[in-house]
């Protein structure tokens, strides 16, 4: 199994949320292929909404950064994981950064699903993902509802699932890596 791990974290040198993504990459790696994107250390910009990938340069970002290698990682993986600390309430700017760019990977042409209007695949498939997040000091169920909520729908118009959101502090890394690599 193909497994890309999304690292948003910020923080300088060892941190919690870093070792615990260590540690969790070194047990995939026992049985599948794992490749990490560290997206802080990236030359990563943000989306412009220039629609240039959508109709200049179909499925090519514009803008000539770090994002080609994270899309082509992506879309080619069986599985990938979206990891960020909160911070006030929500995943870092360097994730969402590369959340909002992903839409290179959709065609802009839209379809009805769900009663509602997407995009349609640019892909004949795409991988399903899981987030892990570590929780700040006040984040409590609701704070975690909402990050939640807002992941299942990025899924839903990247026509995938979100298989699970764990926070570090009550998910084992035997538990984690288990879970990414069942159906």
């Amino acid at each position: 199994m193909k497994i890309t791990i999304l690292n948003g974290d910020t923080a300088d040198g060892d941190s919690d949320f870093g070792n615990y993504l260590d540690r969790l990459e070194k047990e995939l790696k026992k049985e599948n292929k794992v490749i990490r994107f560290d997206l802080k250390a990236m030359d990563l910009k943000y989306c412009m909404g220039c629609w240039t990938c959508w109709w200049k340069t179909p499925g090519r970002c514009a803008i000539k950064d770090d994002g080609e290698k994270i899309f082509r990682e992506v879309i080619n993986s069986d599985f990938f994981i979206f990891a960020s600390p909160l911070v006030a309430g929500f995943t870092t700017a360097e994730l969402k950064k590369i959340c909002d760019r992903l839409i290179v990977l959709l065609h802009p042409y839209i379809k009805i699903k769900e009663g509602e209007f997407h995009h349609r695949k640019r892909y004949a498939r795409y991988p399903d993902f899981g987030l892990i997040v570590q929780a700040e000091e006040d984040t409590d169920d609701i704070d975690l509802k909402i990050v939640s909520e807002i992941y299942d729908r990025l899924a839903l118009n990247f026509h995938a699932r979100k298989k699970y959101l764990r926070t570090i502090d009550k998910t084992t890394i035997e538990g984690l890596a288990n879970e990414t690599c069942s159906n």
